[in-house]
């Protein structure tokens, strides 16, 4: 039961879900949006050009009927001029062709934006299953647009049957107007039938814009399954992200252990830590910590300093205060300068021993940290208080 209910796609589409689809060319259309947003720039420009194509037209229509008996019988001469006039009519619509050029670029994009998919062109033969034709047209979504079509043409009919009625006497009355006075009549009445299904459209694609994203939303929604499957995608399986991690840890611990070697001296305190210091007064502004670690890796990092002649000094508090304070790579704290400053003084006195002879220094004992910085006194101190 557990296992069908994570199959069922209950959960919201997640934003990479989205990405996808839309990346495929799946997105939120309204056929509905598209004939509205058309008709409505139709008869926007229709209303606003009117008087200019009615010159227009006119004029075309009164140079098509005027010629000579001399060009009638040139048919050379007659393509010439239904050519002259064919360019003269373009002229005149061009500008609300272009426009409904315009609206049916943009209607799209107020549902969806702007979408260039290589994929949604790429050829799909599984559309050209007849069965899959069937599911698609019984399925809900085939019945959803069944109804919103048998609604659309009810709804569109009864608009223009309402318009006609209420406009008959008008209409009857063209009859008895001079010709040009019922031509301008009757272009309004036309007109205002025109926008009267217009606005039953409105109507259609008020109802079917969120529908459709509705729908759109539905068919991508996700089962649990798929949202875990899509997160391991994302993250990474955590098997494989703890072996890069594991990976990462040895070869940083083989980069610390191969730096051992080059270190000025180790600080230990004796056998639980050990870290490891160098400085480079020509290139560093205050010593750094070149590898550090714990019990094992402690007992490495000194076996490392033995066998390459690195001192190791015996420091518990500063060898505690520099593991807890500094990591690899870091410079020490500035608050201990002095007393990583006590140790390097007394590698350099040792390397001068090496070199000049004479009695060898003596380590340096008792090293003291600042108040806070040793992890072992502030928890002696907080016991002492509690």
């Amino acid at each position: 039961m557990a296992e069908a209910a994570d199959l069922e796609r209950t959960e919201a589409p997640s934003q990479r879900r989205l990405e996808q689809a839309r990346e495929e060319g799946q997105v939120a259309r309204s056929r509905e949006l598209n004939t509205f947003a058309l008709l409505s720039a139709a008869a926007i420009g229709v209303w606003l050009s009117a008087e200019g194509l009615r010159n227009a037209f006119a004029g075309l229509l009164r140079s098509a009927l005027s010629f000579s008996p001399a060009l009638a019988a040139d048919p050379a001469a007659m393509l010439a001029r239904f050519e002259a006039l064919a360019v003269h009519a373009s002229v005149a619509i061009a500008p609300l062709l272009a426009l409904l050029f315009a609206v049916a670029l943009i209607a799209p994009l107020l549902l969806s934006g702007w979408l260039v998919s290589a994929k949604a062109l790429a050829p799909d033969f599984s559309r050209l299953n007849p069965l899959r034709g069937l599911a698609n047209i019984f399925s809900w979504s085939g019945l959803a647009e069944l109804g919103k079509a048998i609604g659309k043409v009810v709804l569109i009919i009864g608009v223009a049957a309402w318009a006609s009625l209420a406009y008959t006497e008008r209409t009857m009355g063209l009859a008895s107007e001079p010709l040009s006075a019922a031509i301008a009549h009757g272009s309004r009445i036309l007109g205002l039938c025109f926008l009267a299904v217009v606005g039953s459209l409105a109507v259609i694609a008020a109802i079917d814009v969120p529908f459709q994203i509705w729908h759109y939303r539905s068919k991508l929604k996700m089962s649990k399954e798929d949202l875990r499957r899509e997160a391991k995608e994302q993250e990474g399986d955590p098997q494989i992200k703890a072996a890069i991690r594991s990976q990462q840890r040895e070869m940083a611990r083989k980069r610390m252990m191969a730096a051992v070697p080059q270190a000025d001296v180790v600080v230990v305190n004796p056998t639980r830590y050990a870290v490891a210091l160098r400085y480079d007064d020509a290139k560093m502004r205050a010593p750094r910590v070149v590898a550090k670690g714990m019990h094992l890796l402690a007992a490495r990092i000194r076996a490392l300093a033995a066998e390459n002649g690195v001192p190791v000094l015996e420091a518990p508090p500063l060898a505690r205060a520099l593991y807890r304070h500094a990591q690899v790579g870091d410079e020490v704290p500035a608050a201990l300068y002095a007393a990583v400053a006590e140790v390097l003084a007394w590698v350099f006195q040792l390397r001068r021993h090496a070199s000049h002879g004479g009695r060898a220094p003596a380590a340096p004992a008792d090293i003291a940290v600042p108040a806070g910085f040793d992890p072992e006194q502030s928890a002696r101190t907080a016991s002492s208080l509690s």
